[in-house]
């Protein structure tokens, strides 16, 4: 189990998708303060939207403290709407079924990530139920156009 993460997670720092998913479980339930809960081919097309988005941009994930059902990970990434620098801290739990990552669970900091990710505006809003209902509604949204656009059958 913890060399499907670490592999999992040398796919995400070299934007590799297909490999990321192929350790996921069809029946994946993927969780985060982000996105909430995305399951099956949901869960996988967010990963595949995530990679193309920073394809040619300075992204980079560094995971550490890797074993059998968890990680600490960070991203370095320029926030696509404001061009801010975003250095995300994440705490990941894993299940497994069959060998294959079933459950996928991320938790960071919202507040931090959006004081980061949004300056003023995010260290203002950033910690409010408000906000967390909105970027939830904002990044559905643009995960329904992204299957929408490659025909993804989900």
């Amino acid at each position: 189990m913890k060399n499907t993460i670490t592999r999992f997670y040398e796919a995400f720092n070299n934007l590799d998708a297909d490999t990321m998913c192929s350790f996921y479980h069809n029946d994946i339930v993927f969780e985060d303060p982000a996105f909430g809960i995305l399951k099956g081919e949901r869960a996988k097309a967010m990963w595949q939207m995530l990679c193309n988005s920073q394809r040619g941009k300075n992204f980079r994930v560094e995971a550490s403290n890797i074993n059998d059902n968890s990680a600490h990970w960070e991203a370095y990434y320029k926030f696509s709407k404001t061009g801010r620098k975003v250095h995300n801290k994440i705490d990941a739990k894993f299940e497994f079924k069959d060998g294959l990552i079933i459950k996928h669970t991320d938790n960071f900091n919202l507040h931090q990530w959006a004081k980061q990710a949004l300056g003023f505006k995010g260290l203002l809003l950033g910690g409010t139920r408000f906000f967390k209902n909105k970027l939830l509604i904002q990044t559905n949204t643009l995960l329904n156009k992204y299957i929408a656009e490659k025909k993804l059958s989900v």
